[in-house]
């Protein structure tokens, strides 16, 4: 079976349907995935740009954001790399409304037993509990 890389722009044009025709060629490669036809792979860099773009282009909020990149990570014939961190990432980037990548990053600490980071960051990765900041 073929396998095929997706990048940001697809993601966005099918969740923001801005242009439709684009929009539908995205929703037919996607059926062909979950159809078992082809492989489709991306990265969570990607869903971290995505988030972005949708922040910044499309003045999406957390909440509008997040489900919208659930329903990609759910998508058959669709690997995200590390989906898993992904999908963890979402639940404190919406709970917490702190920034997508730190949440990846509070995500990641957990899965690999890190528990302190050096940041200046005092904004987003205090509101996390299970890591402690710490300023060099």
């Amino acid at each position: 079976m073929n396998k095929c890389f997706v990048d940001t722009n697809l993601f966005i044009r099918y969740l923001t349907n801005d242009d439709p025709v684009l929009a539908d060629r995205v929703e037919k490669l996607l059926d062909e995935a979950s159809s078992g036809n082809l492989a489709l792979i991306s990265t969570e860099l990607v869903m971290a740009e995505t988030v972005w773009v949708l922040e910044s282009s499309y003045n999406l909020t957390h909440i509008q954001i997040a489900p919208l990149l659930r329903s990609i990570l759910a998508t058959p014939g669709l690997e995200i790399i590390n989906g898993d961190i992904v999908s963890g990432a979402l639940v404190l980037y919406e709970q917490k409304n702190i920034d997508f990548v730190d949440a990846y990053i509070a995500v990641l600490m957990e899965k690999r037993g890190i528990k302190e980071i050096y940041s200046y960051d005092r904004k987003h990765l205090s509101k996390v509990k299970t890591i402690q900041r710490i300023e060099p």
